[in-house]
């Protein structure tokens, strides 16, 4: 089960780094052949569940999450949110960890851990490194749009 983590600094505040990394349906504009639906009523806490489903037709894959910590960012400190993967085929978890940063920024941590059911081992090196690129690449369109 590969874990991958990386960290990014946003020249934004606290609470919009984390309200950008954090509405669910923003996903699917950062990553492609992807639709996000959130199954259960706003605003998200601990306890909301959603499903990523990524692929086309029958080749889509479906991530379905739930928000197990749940610690917005509050009078300067910075926030946490874990995702458990309750999915037939993606499970894992992943933590999306917002700190303040140098000048106002923030800095992102991200930090996930992937297993693909039925993937055989000899895969996660290639599982790894397509998810560094994949999550990666989302956060940064994340954090440069609005």
């Amino acid at each position: 089960m590969p874990t991958i983590s990386f960290e990014r600094t946003a020249p934004l505040p606290l609470e919009e780094t984390w309200r950008r990394l954090t509405e669910w349906p923003r996903h699917a504009d950062a990553v492609p052949l992807t639709r996000i639906r959130v199954l259960t009523p706003a605003p998200t806490r601990e306890g909301t569940r959603f499903v990523a489903r990524t692929g086309v037709g029958p080749l889509a894959v479906a991530d379905v999450m739930e928000v197990t910590v749940w610690r917005p960012p509050a009078a300067g400190e910075g926030g946490l949110c874990r995702l458990e993967k309750r999915g037939r085929m993606i499970l894992g978890w992943a933590e999306i960890e917002v700190r303040p940063g140098p000048g106002g920024r923030s800095r992102v941590v991200w930090r996930e851990e992937l297993r693909v059911r039925l993937l055989p081992r000899a895969f996660d090196g290639v599982l790894k490194s397509a998810s560094l690129l994949m999550f990666g690449r989302a956060v940064n369109r994340l954090l440069r749009r609005a």
